[in-house]
């Protein structure tokens, strides 16, 4: 399996304090079979993201780690303002391995109209968009048909591995669950945080996957796509997003 987001890089946002821990982490990855993962620090109000910087502490795990595990760099992309200017100047070192997905991330309070816009614009430079963890974001559970007019519009969805399993509540896997029957999930990633409460791990995830929608689609999800978003290739599955059933037509009572 192949992890596309993850904050396993230490003392970069709300990840892992020291190195020690993101050894741990990786070890957990190994053990659960995964053998790519991508370290994507928050870029946000909060933390700020410098390439050179992370490209160095991530040298320093993989040099503990070895070959044991791949271990390639991209950003978990808040859309604001402020770095879409960042994201104009300099695109590529934002995106999973330097390639062409680019993980994005909204606000839980709001997300404007010009969003639209924006992802279209994104989308106009050579970029795919990687919306994260919808099933997470309370506009979204509330409006969904926003996130499947992004996905016609060209836009993926990555959902939480954790969500699947009922670590976000009932809520967040019932909405993860049904995006991925009418066609608007193309990855599952762990978001993994540390080893306690967010960890590394996607098998138990890929279990209910295969389990529901059979070992392809879980194959899907978990392998073969996230490694052409790695590797920089189209996707291989890409499936129909289900039609919208047209509301249920009401009698009408004439009352006199």
């Amino acid at each position: 399996m192949i992890d596309l987001h993850c904050h396993i890089l230490p003392g970069l946002d709300d990840g892992p304090a020291t190195i020690e821990e993101s050894v741990a982490m990786a070890e957990s990855a190994i053990a659960d079979g995964i053998t790519h993962v991508v370290a994507t620090p928050h870029f946000n109000s909060d933390y700020y993201f410098e390439f050179a910087h992370v490209r160095h502490i991530r040298d320093e795990l993989r040099a503990r780690i070895r070959d044991r595990l791949k271990i390639g760099t991209g950003c978990d992309f808040h859309l604001n303002a402020e770095n879409l200017g960042s994201l104009r100047k300099d695109a590529r070192q934002y995106c999973i391995n330097q390639r062409d997905f680019l993980l994005v991330e909204f606000n839980e309070y709001a997300i404007p109209p010009s969003m639209d816009q924006t992802l279209h614009e994104i989308l106009l430079a050579g970029l795919q968009p990687v919306i994260t963890h919808p099933e997470r974001n309370a506009i979204l559970r509330v409006r969904p048909e926003r996130l499947k007019k992004w996905v016609r519009q060209g836009c993926f969805a990555q959902v939480t591995a954790g969500a699947l399993t009922g670590g976000f509540g009932a809520g967040c896997r019932k909405d993860a669950l049904r995006w991925i029957s009418e066609g608007l999930v193309h990855f599952v990633a762990s978001d993994a945080h540390n080893t306690r409460t967010r960890p590394l791990r996607l098998r138990p995830a890929y279990d209910v996957v295969a389990d529901q929608f059979g070992e392809e689609t879980a194959q899907a999800l978990f392998h073969d796509n996230p490694l052409a978003a790695f590797e920089g290739r189209p996707l291989p599955h890409v499936p129909e997003v289900a039609e919208e059933l047209p509301p249920p037509r009401r009698k009408r009572f004439f009352f006199f």
